[in-house]
């Protein structure tokens, strides 16, 4: 029951989700887990608790590679989970990061710490005999897995800003803060996974509410002009502003979402928009209230159209600020000037104003792991047992070594050449491309992603090189589903997953992210999708303006049109 007038007109009626009575009958998030984790005839979680585990940051999945290996044995799928941490801001410090490095090593079917565009770390392959005493162990060292998935608040993200040390240490402060202002405040997860006591009190979410949101739920810190962590991706996004590198406050945007359902028209990717400026001491009133306002007036009838970004095009951007504001209690003042000027990763090291040192390495799509003539994994834990700094791991799935002081530099900066985490053979194309995890381990995968990147980003150098035009790059993204993780949706170039070995290319969107591409080519496979690329290139090659980048290109010629509001032009 909402704390607030409810406005019936404003909400969708009609017969509620199965996930909404999922959610009321779960005895806030507890389900039947505890009990489930004893039982020893499936590897997997029974009736709701598939569901209710993701509240707790985890996934049930398989082996896709295997699957049909083990159903001719008889045998079921090798059930175990993917478990995402709540890493707000995506810093870890290196004690931390030896312990992870440890577990992956030990505890995990693949032995790999995989980065996110979530801007945290996620163990792939975890059995159920490990699932608790991972908890256990996470707790022990710091770190925790609540709300990282489910229809909740997720993971706070912010600019990794490794420059203005005191600008992102309180933009960072706030990412934290917000994290968890929103958190469940059900003590189901410390009574499940760390074996904290059941207290007999009447439990109450506040901001959340007894169902929870409609849907997932993201949210970010951003300082301009780097929109390292694609602020049109989000749900609700604080923009920081300051003067004399000082936060004074923050700009706030709402509704950006990217994930569509194939045959939906009714879905679609959008951009965030501005609702205007807010003083540093409203913040978490203030998102506390788009929560709250997203929470009672969220689709929950279908959960296809359940997000935010729904929620505004069907009441209006105007309404939805108008209640923000009266639940606040405060209006938001104009939007203060800001701009995006860069978007990936500064790889290599920068100097921050603080004297300290800063190195961003790039992780081939976030996978630390031993690969042959590259000792990723054992090359970031031998920095870690050096390093007096701090790790941050960016929404680019790429790692900052942060807070190296210049006496450390050398050490560093070998350590890394040693275990081929400095690789100046890679390309400025191979460095802003990125893919989601899709097969073998992600169910709702159509096609490859993160295991075909690599070469299919080694045929789009070849591309550049042959038009000569490979000092530059295009903003390239895979996603084995339209489900919208590997951010697709704002590249200039996007491969969407239909079918193994079949994609949709969406072209049109820009450097800095702030526009949605749009259908090019439906549902072809590489070779068609090269020759296009080739053809396309070779107009961009000759015919482009000074600087102009490639997603510019396409549009300014006609090759595609540009989306400039989603409901209405994305599917036209």
């Amino acid at each position: 029951m909402s704390q607030y007038p409810i406005k019936p007109e404003l909400q969708v009626s009609g017969k509620l989700s199965d996930n909404e009575r999922l959610k009321a009958e779960s005895k806030h998030l507890r389900g039947t887990i505890e009990q489930d984790l004893s039982d020893e005839i499936t590897g997997g979680f029974n009736g709701d608790n598939f569901m209710l585990v993701r509240f707790h940051g985890m996934y049930q999945q398989d082996d896709r590679d295997i699957r049909a290996e083990r159903a001719a044995q008889k045998l079921e799928p090798l059930h175990n989970v993917m478990l995402r941490a709540r890493m707000p801001g995506g810093i870890i410090t290196p004690k931390q990061w030896l312990a992870i490095d440890q577990f992956a090593a030990d505890k995990t079917l693949y032995g790999s710490i995989r980065l996110t565009t979530r801007q945290t770390f996620q163990f792939h392959g975890v059995l159920k005999p490990n699932i608790k005493p991972m908890h256990q162990f996470l707790n022990s060292i710091g770190i925790d897995s609540i709300a990282t998935a489910g229809d909740v608040n997720r993971n706070v993200l912010c600019t990794s800003n490794p420059v203005e040390s005191e600008l992102h240490q309180q933009a960072y402060q706030w990412a934290v803060k917000i994290s968890e202002h929103l958190l469940p405040k059900t003590r189901a997860y410390a009574e499940i996974w760390l074996d904290e006591e059941k207290v007999e009190t009447t439990e109450t979410e506040p901001v959340l509410g007894e169902n929870y949101l409609p849907r997932k739920f993201k949210t970010t810190v951003v300082i301009p002009p780097h929109n390292d962590i694609d602020v049109h991706a989000n749900d609700l996004n604080f923009v920081a502003i300051a003067e004399n590198g000082k936060l004074i406050g923050f700009n706030v945007l709402v509704g950006g979402g990217l994930a569509m359902t194939f045959g939906d028209n009714s879905t679609y990717p959008r951009k965030a928009e501005v609702l205007g400026f807010i003083s540093l001491e409203h913040t978490l009133e203030v998102a506390e209230h788009v929560v709250t306002v997203q929470r009672d007036y969220g689709d929950r009838v279908n959960r296809k159209n359940a997000k935010t970004k729904y929620t505004i095009d069907r009441i209006g951007v105007d309404t939805f600020k108008a209640e923000v504001e009266q639940r606040v209690g405060v209006p938001f003042a104009p939007a203060r000037p800001f701009e995006f000027t860069t978007r990936g990763d500064r790889f290599g090291w920068v100097a921050g104003i603080d004297g300290k040192h800063h190195l961003t390495l790039f992780i081939e799509n976030g996978r630390v792991l031993d690969f042959p003539g590259k000792p990723l994994k054992t090359g970031l834990a031998a920095i870690a047992k050096v390093h007096q700094g701090d790790f941050r791991m960016t929404a680019n799935q790429n790692l900052i070594v942060a807070g190296v002081p210049p006496e450390q530099k050398a050490l560093i900066e070998q350590l890394a050449r040693e275990h081929g985490l400095i690789d100046d053979g890679h390309s400025e194309q191979r460095k802003n491309s990125m893919a989601c995890v899709s097969f073998p381990t992600c169910p709702l995968a159509m096609a490859e992603a993160e295991r075909y990147l690599p070469e299919l980003v080694t045929k789009v150098e070849a591309l550049l090189s042959k038009h000569q035009v490979d000092d530059d790059h295009i903003v390239l993204r895979v996603t084995g589903c339209p489900n919208g993780c590997g951010r697709a949706m704002l590249a200039e170039v996007g491969l969407v997953g239909r079918a193994p070995g079949k994609y949709n290319v969406y072209l049109g969107g820009n450097k800095v992210g702030t526009r949605i591409p749009k259908l090019y080519l439906d549902n072809v496979g590489e070779t068609q999708i090269l020759g296009e690329l080739d053809k396309l290139i070779a107009r961009w090659a000759s015919e482009r303006s000074s600087g102009e980048c490639f997603g510019d290109f396409v549009i300014r010629t006609g090759v595609v049109a540009e989306v400039k509001v989603s409901k209405t032009d994305f599917h036209a």
